[in-house]
């Protein structure tokens, strides 16, 4: 997709890294995002998906449209969880080419 066609308004978040620090990044910057009146599409991969363990991981989700967040289900198998987490659906349960949706799509990104 042309850089033209990309929504400007949005950033894209690839989260890889399972570390508590990142969680608190990642609260930080969707809330910041969202007052600024803008949108995220967020990806949970590797072994960032313990992350969606966090007991405030349901609430979190909730601030985020259904179709911009997801968790990679590859990883999630791989790191030996089975099911659908809390505060989730199982659409939301992706493989990596929404990672590939999200660079083209999201006029901004960042990995965490």
């Amino acid at each position: 997709m042309p850089e033209e066609e990309k929504d400007m308004d949005k950033l894209g978040i690839f989260v890889t890294n399972p570390h508590q620090d990142t969680w608190r990044h990642l609260k930080g910057i969707v809330k910041a995002v969202q007052k600024a009146d803008k949108k995220v599409r967020v990806f949970f991969t590797f072994k960032a998906v313990h992350l969606v363990q966090q007991p405030d991981f349901p609430e979190f989700s909730k601030t985020i449209p259904e179709e911009d967040l997801a968790i990679c289900l590859d990883s999630y198998t791989c790191e030996g969880f089975d099911g659908v987490p809390t505060g989730i659906t199982e659409k939301q349960m992706r493989t990596q080419a929404y990672h590939g949706e999200i660079v083209d799509i999201c006029g901004k990104y960042i990995s965490l």
